[in-house]
């Protein structure tokens, strides 16, 4: 156990490319949360995802908590801390922008997804495409699928954050139309080029969820430790203490990182762990 609180260290694992491979986590890779929890250090999802898309297989591990929704939604030890939606107007706005290009799109909330009934059937279509390219049993598309509602009235939704998955036009366009408080940024799982991606919150980050953590534990924040390889985990792994990016990762991740490791394929954390001390 460390000997005092200042030397327990706050890790944020970012899930997809990083903890798990297409929502398949490496036995070693839960073991290694375990080791760590063991020996005292705090242990975090930190995700792009909601609540509702993270599987029990993901969290089999056990965790302190999770900054779910890049940052929209923050909970540690049970108790909920952040919890934030798009506003009604821009909520009104995001949807209203979707239905007039007939996008294919996920509302994302914390206890489940909402798509419109006429888009159901070409999600299933793109989500099954991608998670076909998991190595053994595409296990990822049952957490998402399994969490999906018909929701006829989105535009009464309340959501933290919209995942695209086909659009006739790009995401910048669509920031245009619905203006400037929103903000697009590229998903792991919708991975259809400059027409599918993610609308966030302008101005809202993981790192955001991060700071909610430690300052509710009293961890200071070069006690902790950030690792993770998409485009928004750019900010978390400037904000940590010390940053990883997971080799291959884009330049823009790399950039901000002070060391690297390897994949969930490579069991990359195993080593990555070790190296950091906290196990």
């Amino acid at each position: 156990m460390p000997s005092s609180a200042e030397s327990i260290r706050a890790v944020f694992l970012d899930v997809d490319g990083t903890y798990a491979d297409y929502g398949l986590v490496p036995e070693a890779h839960v073991q290694a949360v375990r080791a760590a929890r063991k020996a005292g250090h705090r242990v975090f999802i930190c995700t792009g995802r909601p609540l509702s898309m993270l599987s029990q297989e993901i969290l089999a591990a056990g965790f302190d908590g999770v900054v779910a929704s890049a940052g929209a939604y923050v909970e540690v030890d049970g108790s909920v801390l952040v919890d934030r939606c798009f506003p009604v107007d821009l909520a009104a706005r995001t949807v209203e922008a979707l239905d007039a290009h007939d996008a294919v799109y996920i509302l994302e909330s914390q206890s489940v997804l909402h798509t419109s009934p006429a888009a159901v059937g070409r999600l299933k279509e793109i989500l099954s495409a991608h998670f076909r390219q998991a190595p053994g049993s595409p296990a990822g598309v049952t957490a998402i699928l399994g969490s999906i509602t018909q929701t006829v009235d989105r535009a009464a939704v309340r959501f933290a954050k919209v995942s695209v998955f086909s659009s006739p036009v790009a995401l910048g366009c669509l920031v245009e139309e619905i203006g400037e408080d929103v903000a697009a940024i590229s998903n792991s799982i919708a991975d259809e080029g400059q027409h599918a991606g993610e609308l966030y919150h302008r101005g809202l980050s993981k790192a955001d969820g991060i700071a909610a953590v430690i300052a509710h534990l009293g961890i200071p924040r070069e006690n902790t430790i950030a690792i993770g390889d998409g485009e928004n985990d750019v900010e978390m792994i400037a904000y940590a203490g010390v940053g990883v990016a997971i080799e291959g990762a884009p330049a823009e991740v790399l950039a901000v990182a002070d060391r690297t490791a390897a994949g969930p394929r490579q069991q990359g954390l195993v080593a990555a762990f070790a190296e950091l001390g906290i196990v």
